[in-house]
């Protein structure tokens, strides 16, 4: 499997299962849909808002890493829009917004080369570099940072009250589930 085709193979279903777990939260009684926006699991965390497009942005960001292209700006606007979602954290539907417009990319994406060792260099804004090859990357930070963003909106959502499970987590597993025997009558 490519770097390519593991990141689009793992972040489409899971920004599936969080659009999922907003459209539920939305729709529960008793939860101000965009109140939890603003919800955080701790004072010094990001709220929802920012954990559902710094999710997307990891997804975007690996796409375009990958490929050896600079950033576009729309991906400079989610990733300085979720560092600001203290301030200003938008509504469920903004954050289903980004989310579909992550997907779209996602279904659109054009691999680069597919080499597994070709190098990428990983320069964070504090003067860090990492040098990973393209498996490592994929696998080692976009990867590991996305499922951290999406796990703690989870976590922020279950904290809030919202009624989520085991099952809404693996969601996206439902289409390898293989039938059982009164299912196949």
């Amino acid at each position: 499997m490519t770097p390519e085709t593991l990141l689009v193979s793992t972040c489409a279903p899971m920004l599936r299962t969080l659009s999922g777990w907003l459209d539920k939260a939305g729709a529960q009684e008793g939860i101000d849909g965009d109140a939890l926006s603003a919800a955080r699991l701790a004072p010094d965390m990001f709220p929802l808002a920012t954990q559902v497009r710094f999710a997307c942005v990891q997804a975007r960001e690996g796409m375009h890493r990958l490929k050896g292209e600079d950033f576009p700006a729309s991906l400079t606007d989610l990733l300085n829009e979720g560092r600001n979602a203290g301030e200003q954290p938008g509504t469920l539907a903004d954050a289903q917004a980004r989310i579909a417009q992550t997907l779209a990319l996602l279904d659109g994406f054009e691999p680069g080369d597919g080499d597994p060792q070709r190098p990428i260099a990983h320069a964070l804004p504090i003067g860090m570099t990492f040098d990973f090859t393209a498996d490592q990357y994929v696998r080692d930070w976009v990867l590991a940072q996305f499922y951290f963003h999406v796990m703690i909106a989870y976590a922020i959502l279950r904290a809030q009250g919202v009624v989520l499970g085991k099952g809404d987590y693996v969601a996206h597993m439902l289409p390898f589930l293989r039938p059982t025997a009164t299912q196949e009558r």
